[in-house]
């Protein structure tokens, strides 16, 4: 008898917090109605340590609330970030709810408002990009994506965002999904000229272009087409796991991207960076000589070519490298300053062999003809010192070496002019 007792009080604990629970959500939704938005947040308080004994109609009703609550925090520019996720969770709980007993009462706004939740954090994530907030505008942009995956063009810009971030391994998570996903960007954009602005505009669709074209506020219509952004996606991963010391799967990546990008020249560019990297010079000079053979004014992989020779003891070879960089890019500073480099350590050893010249006479004709060697190898560097310095005339380097040869040249006259010209 008293155990029955027991059962009978619990029920009536139970009913007394239905009640209880049901009146805090009626009142809530009065308040709603009356667009009291402090007392509906209160009534939901009141009722949350309940909610989990409710039903699954007050449950999506309880959420729908709280979701109203949230985006009021939001409109109102309250603890933003924290307000838009908070309101996002709950959006995606009434939909949960309603889809799960086929009832769907609050569905469309909390789909509306999840829309607009997602409008609201890619704008956010914009204005950070703008005062280089990269790490805060990823977060936004990630969970944009999150709450609509279809848009997979959100995680390529949060995996851009992570990148200027300088978060790598967050960076690398998001485009390895995007791999996983075999996303590439590759799209087609409705443009047209402003009559107003007199600047082209993307639109979302061909009819909302053509639209405003027949409305006469845009004019040339065009559509341009967005190139993959599947290339650089395999390329950044590459890059990270370099970085992070993880060559084979580098290697492995930049394969499986040439295969399925055989055209694209940065990342052949890349593959061969990666055996650069490994110091498998030999499988380098086989790629770069290949994509030479394609794109023969690459001064950059002329440059790579003649750093390899050079550690490879090929002298002529590096400096024809090194010239042939500066014959597709004038300016190429560091090609300039190796190829004199390459050029001098060449009297290196004909300075060994005068020291060890004693004074007889054949060995005065030895040194003779030796300092006419050394002589050649000054005048030949000579040219690409001043090109050098005109280049980059605040290059002490550069200065005090031309100063030097043109004072083993006793070329008096140009080692003044150039002492007075470098303020020395």
């Amino acid at each position: 008898m008293k155990s029955k007792n027991v059962i009978l009080a619990s029920t009536l604990l139970i009913s007394v917090a239905t009640f209880a629970q049901k009146d805090q959500l009626k009142a809530a939704e009065k308040a709603l109605k009356k667009g009291n938005l402090q007392e509906v947040a209160s009534e939901l308080n009141q009722a949350e340590a309940l909610i989990s004994g409710a039903s699954d109609a007050e449950k999506a009703q309880y959420y729908f609330l709280r979701q109203t609550v949230y985006m009021d925090a939001v409109d109102k520019n309250l603890d933003v970030d924290t307000n838009l996720s908070l309101a996002a969770k709950a959006s995606q709980e009434v939909i949960a709810i309603e889809q799960k007993v086929g009832k769907l009462e609050h569905t469309n706004e909390a789909l509306r408002t999840l829309s607009k939740i997602k409008d609201k954090l890619i704008n956010e994530a914009i204005a950070d990009s703008k005062t280089e907030k990269y790490k805060e505008g990823a977060a936004k942009l990630h969970e944009a994506y999150l709450l609509d995956k279809k848009d997979t063009l959100n995680l390529y810009y949060a995996s851009s965002f992570q990148l200027n971030a300088k978060d790598y391994d967050g960076a690398l998570k998001s485009l390895q999904e995007l791999r996983a996903l075999k996303f590439t960007g590759k799209s087609k954009s409705f443009v047209a000229t402003s009559l107003i602005s007199d600047k082209e505009e993307a639109f979302p669709s061909k009819e909302e272009r053509d639209k405003m074209v027949k409305l006469k506020t845009h004019s040339k219509p065009r559509v341009v087409n967005v190139p993959s952004k599947q290339g650089e996606i395999y390329k950044n991963i590459a890059l990270i796991l370099i970085q992070q010391k993880d060559l084979e799967e580098a290697k492995k990546v930049i394969a499986e991207a040439r295969v399925l990008n055989p055209k694209d020249n940065s990342l052949a560019t890349t593959e061969a960076n990666l055996y650069l990297e490994t110091k498998d010079y030999a499988t380098y000079k086989k790629l770069v000589s290949e994509i030479l053979a394609k794109n023969p004014n690459d001064a950059d992989l002329l440059y790579n070519l003649g750093v390899i020779s050079g550690n490879a003891k090929n002298k002529e070879e590096s400096q024809g490298y090194y010239m042939k960089a500066i014959e597709v890019d004038p300016k190429y500073m560091n090609a300039y300053i190796n190829l004199v480099a390459s050029k001098l350590e060449a009297e290196t050893p004909i300075n060994a062999e005068m020291n060890k010249l004693g004074t007889s006479d054949k060995d005065n004709k030895r040194y003779e003809v030796l300092k006419t060697e050394k002589k050649k190898i000054y005048q030949s560097v000579i040219p690409y010192l001043q090109k050098a310095l005109e280049i980059d005339p605040k290059n002490a380097d550069i200065g005090t070496t031309l100063m030097s040869v043109y004072g083993a040249l006793e070329m008096s006259a140009e080692k003044k002019a150039l002492k007075e010209k470098l303020g020395k």
